[in-house]
């Protein structure tokens, strides 16, 4: 661990370090908007880059950890969400997907992760590896045995990209009248659940 810069006050070890490094990245974007850089953030840590580069070797990496860590207490509710009562694999899907559209106006950070209109700047969008490290983050908190019921790793990629991609049309387009509550749920459970059972019976 490099024990200058810092603004005078070094980390004390590796672990303090990466908290810091995570808390100046999250400093940037809301100071400066999700088009930020490893340079930025050194800046911040009044470090230099290399320093940055020793716990996180790209940008992107840099950001995936950032918006997991900024976003765990939204990914806690989920799981504390879905607890209430036993799901099969397509209502823990259905419920995620109308929860996380419920729940974007109140996760300011995940809007800006998740909104139409600023997740291109984040990084390629809904399907990039930020957005699907949260996803699978996400699905794998649920109180589903995954691989018990039929679903093996890439079929989980592959429902996360699709989750992403229903809830990115959601959030540009939520209908006319928009569906809530019930009805948004009726319509997940007709296009995306049947489908998650498809997977189970394969």
């Amino acid at each position: 661990m490099r024990t200058h810069g810092w603004g005078g006050n070094p980390p004390k070890d590796d672990d303090e370090a990466v908290r810091r490094v995570l808390d100046a990245t999250r400093t940037c974007i809301d100071r400066d908007g999700a088009d930020i850089g490893i340079v930025d953030v050194a800046r911040e840590l009044d470090v230099t880059r290399q320093t940055v580069y020793r716990y996180f070797q790209t940008t992107e990496a840099l950001l995936t950890a950032t918006a997991i860590d900024a976003t765990a207490p939204f990914l806690a509710r989920v799981e504390t969400h879905l607890a209430e009562r036993t799901w099969t694999p397509a209502e823990a899907v259905v419920e995620g997907i109308a929860f996380t559209l419920e729940q974007l106006p109140r996760e300011p950070y995940l809007g800006m992760l998740l909104t139409e209109g600023r997740v291109n700047v984040f990084s390629r969008g809904f399907t990039s590896p930020t957005a699907l490290t949260l996803g699978r983050a996400m699905v794998e908190r649920f109180p589903i045995g995954w691989e018990a019921e039929g679903f093996d790793s890439q079929d989980l990629d592959e429902l996360v990209e699709q989750m992403l991609r229903m809830t990115q049309s959601f959030i540009v387009d939520r209908g006319t009248p928009a569906r809530t509550g019930p009805h948004l749920r009726g319509y997940l459970t007709r296009w995306v659940g049947s489908a998650v059972g498809v997977i189970q019976t394969k």
